[in-house]
């Protein structure tokens, strides 16, 4: 009997050793993660990205679980990231950033950074094509992002914001060619003279008219002096005007969108002030 004990207590100090050296091991790699992070991020500050995600990379294969390093790994890539480059180089960085960001999604699927920026590469993505084809295309995919992007954030005007700039660039196309195919200039009042053309702009488009409206509204709704929003406000529905049956409804559109114009200047100056404080180190509310 004691020779059976002596020998589990053998055993026992042998695995509480070997724990302890694990847990000690565990903890020196955790250490070495943060001194590599911490390296990053100097190196990302002093905009240095390729040396950058090379620290996070260190970051995270010395500990696979540590999320913030992939976030700022995704991020880094994405910064060295320029729209529209056609190099093999260039598209390599936009896939590894989209890759580091999706593996940030599968741990934490509401990861507001990691949605914000894949959907901001869609849309500058989908800027960058000449091919309108190819950029509704995209864009369709940016929307999608977005879209995801207000349910976890439902107070990024932002988001909103792009949501309504997508919809007026998918419609625009489909005005200009309206407005065109009823032989007007674009100085020429409206409604679209051609009735046919106007209901079917009416019946294919409205909708995304009022979609992108809704959006734009949300956007200055939570940022009062969003002027980009505004202007495209004052876009949108000024060029629903060219959609109302009669002069009347025309008119009360051209007479909102000419409101949204003023309201669009008047944020412009609030800015410009408070910029102007800032730079003076004075305090805003």
């Amino acid at each position: 009997m004691m020779r059976f004990l002596k020998s589990h207590a053998r055993v026992l100090s042998t695995a509480v050793v070997t724990l302890a050296l694990l847990v000690f091991a565990s903890g020196c790699e955790k250490l070495k993660a943060r001194d590599a992070l911490n390296k990053g991020v100097a190196a990302y500050k002093a905009t240095k990205y390729e040396e950058a995600a090379k620290k996070f990379k260190e970051s995270i294969d010395a500990d696979p679980t540590f999320e913030v390093a992939r976030l700022y790994l995704a991020t880094s890539y994405m910064s060295q990231w320029i729209p529209g480059a056609d190099s093999p180089e260039n598209k390599a960085l936009a896939k590894q950033a989209e890759d580091e960001f999706m593996k940030v999604l599968e741990k934490d699927p509401k990861n507001k950074l990691a949605i914000e920026s894949i959907a901001s590469m869609r849309y500058n993505q989908a800027n960058s094509f000449p091919n309108l084809e190819d950029k509704l295309r995209v864009m369709d995919d940016a929307k999608v992002w977005y879209t995801k992007l207000v349910e976890v954030d439902p107070q990024n005007s932002k988001a909103y914001y792009s949501l309504g700039v997508i919809a007026w660039s998918k419609w625009y196309p489909k005005y200009k060619q309206a407005r065109e195919a009823a032989k007007m200039k674009q100085e020429d009042p409206g409604p679209i003279k051609d009735k046919k053309i106007r209901e079917e702009l009416k019946a294919g488009y409205s909708q995304l008219v009022e979609e992108g409206i809704g959006h734009l509204s949300k956007a200055v709704e939570i940022d009062k002096i969003y002027d980009d929003a505004m202007a495209y406000l004052n876009l949108l529905i000024r060029e629903r005007a060219d959609l109302a049956e009669n002069p009347e409804d025309y008119k009360k559109d051209i007479d909102t969108a000419d409101n949204w114009v003023a309201k669009a200047l008047e944020a412009k100056k609030i800015k410009a002030i408070e910029l102007e404080k800032k730079s003076k180190g004075i305090k805003t509310d």
